[in-house]
């Protein structure tokens, strides 16, 4: 039995006609259901009941973990090619309804033998979910699992993705992988890494100039820590716990506890605030198998994190430059976003008239900014309210990415203080915010909302010199040296390959810029230059083009100058 779950908002399907003899009658022409798992399933030759009931409670125990109340059964055919007889398959899919029935869970599901036409809405991206096997395929995976053998660790599959999806893209340009032993990790690849570090160096120069600070902390901590920050009791089952010769240890999901750590260490004075911190270590986060998808939710993640830690009094002011902030960084990459405020979940530490304190301040903020915010109730994080924005990509779609936490809790149980002027202790509230979000959710966000098309700073390859005859090879390299002198990012390609076929392949690897020398621009000295887009200028000079080349690069243009 194969099976494609699915976390969607919305699927609709419609009766065409029926496709088999055996097939379900007097059923409604149409149906629509909102906030859903969803199970296709193939019905394989020899699946049997208990294949029928294990996949049903894995189900039903993944979308309690997502909070979900409705299940739709799928009948989809084209996941297998060793499907069972029609009728065996319609009876196990009904004993498979029946089962899910037993649950709390409302139960829907598509007619089986009909041609339908399917709309799906998925949360998060499509295939974002995860496929099972269940029968001897399923055994036959626990026993590899058992005898597993590190040499011969593989990457995950991402065939029939779309050629839009990021791992598409990432294939292509030899970004990233995931490999089976470690889910949910990723393996930065060398183009890819270069991206990651030219973001890091990015929010760093902003940060510097915004008057931040950078720290480090440690990846675990003794769970005694987790209990004064609450994680313990609003987070557990988001972390990795173990136990270390009788020590329980918890691997960060945040970095906030650490972030009060190192505030406690030293007496502070109203004059030393507001001190901003920023932390970018990795955060571990114990996400259901289920949910991870690609880069956009992952189980080892890089926050651009930082804590400030202030008086009152400056809370406006630090709003303010926050959200200043947060539009420069958008702006860049021309990435539209809008706001929502975030209150007082169910779940939370503290009263509610400081609650209201906190709302009222980051609702103010907005107001006085400008931007329009849309209120979600009961969604704030447990220690504080919250502003998250929300990106548009080039395709219309709309990402959930910074966030910005006012919070009185978290100083309040960690006994922070600072002297004031009048020489009292007072105790300063603290701002929690991401710009970026996850980083490696960001670079998803990016490769789709680009195509792959990265401006000059960011690309892993700036310029590729491509020789077009033999006598061209020793100027090829001289320029290509000249290049790397000067520290752009150059490849040099040499090859007997024709020309038409080194700019495809270099338009395919999206390059910004490719140099195209042959013995008429070694006999005058100079170039010939060719955008990915096509446009093409000859008889430059190669000074010229590194002067205006670094320009672009130094300025972070997202524009190419041909």
């Amino acid at each position: 039995m194969k099976i494609l779950q699915l976390d969607v908002n919305k699927i609709e399907f419609e009766l065409i006609k029926p496709e088999l003899e055996t097939y379900e009658r007097d059923q409604p022409k149409r149906s629509e259901i909102d906030e859903a798992l969803v199970l296709f399933i193939a019905v394989e030759s020899g699946d049997n009941e208990a294949f029928g009931s294990k996949a049903i409670a894995d189900a039903i125990d993944f979308a309690g973990k997502l909070k979900r109340h409705n299940l739709v059964l799928y009948p989809f055919a084209h996941l297998s090619s060793n499907l069972e007889e029609p009728q065996r398959a319609m009876n196990l899919f009904h004993y498979m309804i029946k089962e899910a029935e037993k649950s709390k869970m409302k139960v829907f599901h598509a007619p089986f033998g009909w041609n339908k036409s399917l709309k799906v809405d998925v949360k998060g991206h499509p295939l974002a979910e995860m496929s099972r096997n269940y029968g001897e395929a399923r055994e036959a995976k626990v026993a590899k699992k058992k005898g597993y053998n590190v040499a011969l660790a593989k990457k995950a599959d991402w065939a029939g993705l779309p050629d839009s999806d990021h791992r598409t893209i990432a294939e292509k340009q030899d970004l990233f992988s995931f490999q089976e032993v470690t889910p949910g990790m990723v393996y930065w690849h060398p183009n890819g890494y270069i991206i990651y570090d030219q973001l890091m160096k990015y929010i760093r120069d902003k940060l510097e100039e915004y008057d931040y600070q950078m720290v480090a902390t440690p990846i675990m901590a003794d769970t005694a820590l987790w209990h004064i920050s609450g994680h313990i009791d609003h987070y557990r089952e988001n972390m990795f716990i173990f136990d270390a010769g009788g020590h329980e240890l918890g691997l960060k999901p945040m970095n906030c506890p650490f972030a009060m750590l190192i505030y406690k260490t030293k007496k502070r004075s109203y004059r030393d605030l507001p001190w901003r911190m920023a932390d970018f270590d990795k955060l571990y986060r114990n996400e259901i198998s289920g949910a991870l998808s690609g880069l956009f939710r992952v189980r080892e993640l890089t926050q651009d994190d930082a804590h400030i830690f202030m008086r009152e009094d400056q809370a406006e002011a630090e709003l303010t430059t926050m959200l200043k902030l947060t539009s420069e960084l958008y702006g860049i990459f021309k990435l539209d976003f809008k706001a929502k405020l975030s209150t007082m979940p169910d779940s939370h530490l503290g009263d509610e008239a400081t609650w209201e304190k906190a709302t009222s301040a980051l609702k103010k903020a907005l107001e006085k900014n400008r931007i329009k915010f849309e209120l979600k109730e009961k969604e704030g994080a447990f220690y504080g309210p919250k502003i998250d924005v929300d990106v548009k990509d080039s395709m219309g779609r709309e990402w959930q990415c910074a966030t910005i936490q006012l919070d009185y809790q978290l100083p309040q149980r960690f006994g922070l203080e600072y002297t004031g002027e009048d020489g009292k202790q007072h105790m300063p509230i603290v701002l929690h915010r991401v710009l970026y979000g996850s980083l490696e959710r960001f670079i998803a966000i990016l490769i789709e909302h680009l195509q792959g098309k990265f401006p000059t700073w960011m690309s892993p390859v700036q310029v590729r010199v491509l020789s077009i005859s033999d006598k061209a090879h020793k100027y090829a390299e001289e320029v290509f040296k000249q290049l790397k002198a000067q520290h752009i990012r150059v490849e040099l390609d040499n090859s007997d390959k024709t020309l038409q076929y080194k700019i495809r392949d270099g338009q395919l690897q999206q390059v910004p810029y490719m140099i195209i020398l042959g013995e008429k621009e070694m006999d005058a000295k100079n170039i010939s230059v060719r955008s990915r887009s096509g446009k093409q200028k000859m008889g430059l000079s190669l000074d010229s083009l590194v002067s205006d080349l670094k320009k672009e690069i130094a300025e972070r243009k997202s524009e190419l100058m041909l």
